[in-house]
């Protein structure tokens, strides 16, 4: 795997990088069919493509309870266990189905800090082949409007290549 990306690099350059981490994932995770190994390398993956990612992880729809997330694989410090539709970006996302681009998670309507070093957030939902919402996929960073178009794109490309 090619040395993280610094994002002092060119839009340019960085969408070059998705592009690559996106072939490796898709190379690891060939005929792995188990969802919480392919979660897990991808957080793992992408932490480690990106020097402006912070927390990077799952939360997973609870199917135990309705309209809540659970923690799934992620790398960093803690994150929050549980968080119910509606609630936070994550929240915000699971609800809307839409993904949530945060530059200043602090200006954020019931932001939910799990860490106090979350500046900036991006959140989008996962979804299967069928389109039902497996999780939320949150990438934090402690730098303020740290993520942009490129980084959706790139993201949103990865997740529905893995999951869809």
């Amino acid at each position: 795997m090619a040395e993280a990306f610094n994002d002092l690099t060119l839009p340019a350059d960085k969408a070059a990088r998705y592009a690559e981490v996106a072939e490796e994932i898709a190379s690891v995770l060939d005929g792995e069919p188990n969802l919480t190994a392919r979660m897990a390398t991808v957080a793992s993956m992408l932490a480690n493509s990106f020097d402006h990612y912070f927390w990077t992880g799952f939360y997973v729809v609870d199917p135990a309870r309705e309209r809540e997330l659970v923690v799934g694989p992620y790398q960093g410090t803690l994150g929050c266990l549980r968080i119910a539709f509606g609630r936070g970006v994550c929240g915000a996302a699971a609800e809307s189905g839409e993904t949530q681009l945060v530059e200043d998670v602090h200006a954020f309507p019931g932001h939910i800090a799990c860490d106090a070093k979350s500046q900036s957030e991006i959140v989008v939902p996962v979804k299967d082949a069928a389109g039902r919402l497996l999780a939320v996929f949150d990438v934090d960073s402690d730098r303020p409007a740290a993520f942009d178009a490129v980084d959706q794109a790139g993201i949103e490309r990865i997740l529905t290549a893995t999951f869809s």
